[in-house]
């Protein structure tokens, strides 16, 4: 098998974490390519160096070190081959790269041997429609996100104004700083911060959540992922959109964007006994659960 390694080039260290990885794949028997952008900033030059879609169309998986967006932005870009993803975490957070550093060695042993646990994530698919007149009308950007589709206002402007709308018929119009569509992966991300509820990445539905809306009575809201979501500027300056944080276009008054879910699919491995709670519990701090000590409660 053909194996990518993807790294987080800008990290101190990862360069000898990169070439630790591939001598661990490298001795399973498989064949080692570096993502080119990773090879090249990494000095890395005993391995073949690819582009995303390279990979995409030879790699049977790929290795990801370094933080959550790192993890998202490969993630976008070889969702159309699904290629699955294994994440080592060289980051802050990392609630996809789960795998701590320290205990890289052992699970990808046991991962490249086929012990291992796989997972599907939804993505979103966003669409960018130009209501203007003239050459900028129609389709003006289409992307793909893992986590989420933000439409927002700018710095320094005021208050957006969005018309929302479900499968074509209108739900409700709002006035607040801007409008988060989240997958449940990205339920931990930025829909987090701004209050929205976590969900686990095994449910089918998306949350919408509203950034510091003026109407205390526009809440986070649940919707089945077979939801077409269309959200239009009627209001507002230095609007724009974003996907995952990573790709950006502004938006002009009565732009549309329409969100659905991705025909595709991101594929994350994970090391046997993988626990998505022990996660949580991990990069939330939540408490540990008790422990039987002599046959007796006992908190750790």
């Amino acid at each position: 098998m053909t194996i990518a390694i993807v790294g987080k080039y800008q990290a101190e260290g990862i360069a000898d974490s990169l070439v630790e990885i591939a001598r661990i794949v490298t001795g399973a028997g498989h064949r080692v390519v570096i993502d080119c952008e990773t090879a090249h900033l990494c000095a890395l030059k005993d391995y073949p160096a690819l582009t995303s879609d390279e990979i995409g169309r030879q790699a049977g998986a790929a290795i990801v070190v370094g933080g959550d967006g790192t993890m998202l932005g490969i993630a976008r870009q070889l969702a159309p081959y699904d290629v699955p993803l294994i994440g080592i975490n060289q980051g802050r957070l990392g609630f996809m790269t789960d795998i701590p550093l320290d205990g890289m060695v052992v699970a990808l042993q046991e991962m490249l041997a086929g012990r291992y646990e796989v997972e599907e994530r939804t993505l979103l698919s966003g669409r960018v429609h130009r209501a203007a007149p003239g050459d900028d009308r129609g389709e003006v950007l289409d992307a793909l996100a893992l986590n989420d589709i933000v439409v927002s206002r700018g710095a320094v402007s005021g208050m957006v104004e969005l018309m929302v709308e479900v499968d074509g018929r209108f739900m409700y119009s709002q006035r607040s700083d801007g409008l988060i569509v989240s997958t449940p992966t990205g339920s931990t991300a930025y829909a987090l911060s701004a209050n929205g509820p976590i969900m686990h990445p095994g449910l089918r539905g998306f949350l919408m959540v509203p950034i510091a809306p003026h109407s205390l009575s526009n809440r986070p809201i649940a919707l089945p992922d077979h939801c077409r979501i269309d959200i239009t500027v009627t209001g507002g300056r230095d609007v724009s959109a974003n996907f995952d944080m990573q790709s950006f276009t502004a938006l002009q008054q009565g732009d549309r964007v329409a969100i659905e879910r991705a025909p595709m699919t991101s594929r994350f491995l994970h090391p046997v006994g993988y626990s998505y709670f022990a996660t949580l519990r991990q990069k939330l701090h939540w408490n540990e659960p008790p422990a039987m000590m002599d046959g007796k409660l006992r908190r750790n």
